[in-house]
């Protein structure tokens, strides 16, 4: 049971669950709930009506079956103070787990001459630089500034898929309480002690208040009407018996009043909010409130953006074009000598898909023209040889200008990859077209079939993002998402926002 942190009557939880239904038995906090408090009050009388007939008192039945409906009318109120005090302990340990890993994950801190000390995370300053290795828990958020590493980022994103961070680019940064499966990385911390992610969550978890819903407000005050009037149900009963000379003691007074009273949903409903809270943190999300949770079951409309979100967030290269008379091998090692340089995930995605090192290529003093906003393409002169990369109208110009034909058939694969959602890039050399490389938005595996779970809810899905209208429509239709913005802008989103409301 211990080593299950998803079970809820867990020992340690139980133990403290039960700590908490006596204390809450303490009036000021048993008045909250008005169909408890009157089970509270039933409850006492039955204690002194027990009393009493230890004192004597003859009318009131025997001093056994008193004593088995109050201790009925004891357990009911436990119960529901038990339900209540579970759902906070689940909600508690889950903070006091945050903070376990922030304290006690050791760090292999570096030292300036190389030296690895082993201290634990809580004594990490910005600026301190730490080194992990497969199975090490990552201590603190920071960017890695030497190395890969495959990592397993559940914990805090909930996505179970690994990913991979390596030094550079827009992929560098990694979160503490993470786990590295692979490979070594070495890390600078980013982030001063009460800063980091980690603390962040732990003060969303704690700040995490236990206020009424208004569902709930008002079935609290249906049932304390309730409550009123079944007290002149169970009132009148007494004249009755007198009229009819059959005597009624408390206890059946009492035991009918518990019963007809809605104890149950009384006893369970501060609980179920609680729940709904426990629930969603366990999936990740981190609710304020019992009204954030209510407000999310009204949800029938969920924007997503589409970068990060629904694909991966670079754009890959998924195929090599050469242009009629071109060997795809010439195309490929233009392709990977231009991409040398490119530290662009697009770039990497170029060497990654030729599957060749660039170094195999016996180039001497290269000069790599970098890209810019200007020209739209990038590349390497050497040795005579001019190779540049990059959008279709900036290479379709410096071939043109130089005198030379772009080729029809280049044009009809750039409109045909555009058609298909994807980005073209043409590559040239000494001015002259030689095919074009597809780049794609790789679309997250499952996550068509989550799109499907959301539309059995109820819930419709739309895409938004700055692409253009055939290239949203094609992402959209291959996620599997109900509608899409395209050429999104900030008041887009709050127009779309608006409209669904």
């Amino acid at each position: 049971m211990k080593g299950n942190n998803n079970n809820l009557f867990q020992a340690e939880l139980v133990n403290e669950a039960l700590k908490q239904s006596f204390i809450k038995l303490h009036p000021a906090k048993m008045f909250r709930n008005p169909v408890m408090f009157m089970v509270y009050i039933g409850t006492l009388v039955m204690a002194g009506v027990c009393v009493w007939i230890a004192a004597g008192e003859t009318s009131q039945g025997s001093l056994i079956y008193n004593i088995i409906v109050t201790a009925i009318l004891f357990i009911t109120l436990l119960f529901a103070n038990f339900a209540e005090a579970i759902a906070e302990a689940r909600g508690k340990a889950q903070a006091d787990s945050l903070r376990k890993t922030r304290e006690e994950t050791p760090a292999k801190m570096l030292s300036s001459n190389e030296e690895i000390t082993i201290v634990p995370s809580s004594q990490l300053r910005k600026g301190d630089v730490f080194i992990c290795e497969t199975g090490d828990i990552i201590p603190s958020d920071g960017e890695i500034i030497e190395g890969l590493a495959t990592i397993d980022e559940s914990a805090i994103t909930g996505e179970s898929a690994p990913v991979i961070r390596e030094a550079g680019g827009d992929k560098s940064s990694v979160t503490g309480g993470t786990k590295v499966l692979s490979d070594k990385i070495k890390v600078k911390v980013t982030t001063e002690p009460g800063e980091s992610f980690l603390d962040k969550m732990i003060a969303l978890v704690e700040g995490a208040s236990r206020q009424k819903t208004p569902n709930e407000i008002a079935l609290t005050i249906l049932l304390a009407g309730f409550t009123l009037v079944f007290i002149i149900v169970t009132v009148t009963l007494k004249p009755f018996g007198d009229y009819a000379n059959t005597p009624i003691t408390v206890a059946a007074f009492i035991s009918l009043f518990v019963c007809l009273i809605p104890t149950t949903i009384g006893g369970l409903l501060s609980a179920i909010g609680i729940a709904g809270m426990d629930r969603a943190l366990r999936a990740n999300v981190i609710t304020k409130s019992g009204k954030a949770v209510e407000t999310a079951g009204d949800i029938d409309v969920l924007l997503l953006d589409k970068t990060g979100t629904i694909t991966i967030g670079n754009r890959k290269a998924t195929h090599f074009y050469p242009a009629n008379g071109i060997e795809e091998k010439a195309l490929i090692k233009a392709a990977v000598l231009s991409s040398m340089a490119d530290e662009t995930p697009e770039g990497k995605s170029i060497v990654e898909l030729a599957g060749i090192n660039p170094s195999i290529y016996d180039v001497k003093d290269p000069q790599f023209i970098g890209f810019t906003a200007e020209t739209r393409s990038s590349g390497i002169d050497y040795e005579n040889t001019r190779i540049r990369k990059g959008a279709t109208d900036a290479i379709k110009n410096i071939v043109t200008n130089s005198g030379n034909i772009f080729p029809a058939e280049v044009e009809e694969k750039v409109r045909a990859i555009s058609q298909n959602g994807g980005t073209p890039l043409v590559v040239s050399e000494n001015e002259k077209a030689l095919g074009v490389i597809e780049l794609q938005d790789i679309i997250k595996p499952g996550i068509k079939e989550r799109f499907d779970r959301l539309r059995k809810m109820g819930i419709k899905t739309v895409m938004v993002t700055g692409d253009n209208p055939l290239t949203a429509k094609f992402i959209a239709e291959k996620a599997g998402v109900d509608d899409f913005i395209a050429e999104a802008k900030p008041e887009d989103k709050m127009n779309y926002i608006k409209k669904e409301q």
